[in-house]
């Protein structure tokens, strides 16, 4: 199986033995569950607003996935993590936003007792991208 790993300094650096996302056999992107940090400060976005966080994810997500040379209208699968499902309202409305209802990924959303940083979101996704790109920035492992 090919496996590259893909990394970019437009979104958070992982803060733990993980990549931003991995690329296997081609096309198959997996990127890594991502929190509302920002990439420069490491500073937590939006600290009780559940929108600005998802928004910030979202962002994550997308710098990610640039970084491998897909975008956000490549995602064919999302999990959302909520501390509260309360906030699913809020959450939806924003990724609304990114994934339009008639091409939007399939998603899980699931509530959890905690999240890294006791932020309120943490969104994954995977892609399926062109098997030829150029990434802007990645590293091969």
């Amino acid at each position: 199986m090919t496996r590259e790993v893909i990394q970019t300094n437009q979104a958070p650096a992982p803060v733990g033995p993980y990549n931003q996302a991995i690329r296997a056999d081609g096309p198959l992107i997996f990127v890594a569950g991502q929190i509302p940090l920002d990439p420069v400060s490491g500073a937590i976005v939006g600290t009780d607003d559940v929108g600005k966080q998802t928004q910030q994810a979202i962002v994550n997500l997308a710098a990610i996935l640039q970084a491998a040379g897909a975008t956000l209208q490549d995602v064919v699968k999302t999990t959302v993590f909520l501390i509260d499902i309360n906030d699913f309202g809020a959450m939806n409305a924003v990724y609304a936003q990114y994934f339009a209802e008639a091409s939007a990924p399939a998603r899980a959303c699931v509530e959890v007792s905690r999240l890294p940083k006791d932020v309120r979101v943490e969104i994954d996704c995977i892609a399926v991208a062109a098997p030829s790109f150029t990434p802007i920035q990645q590293s091969v492992v």
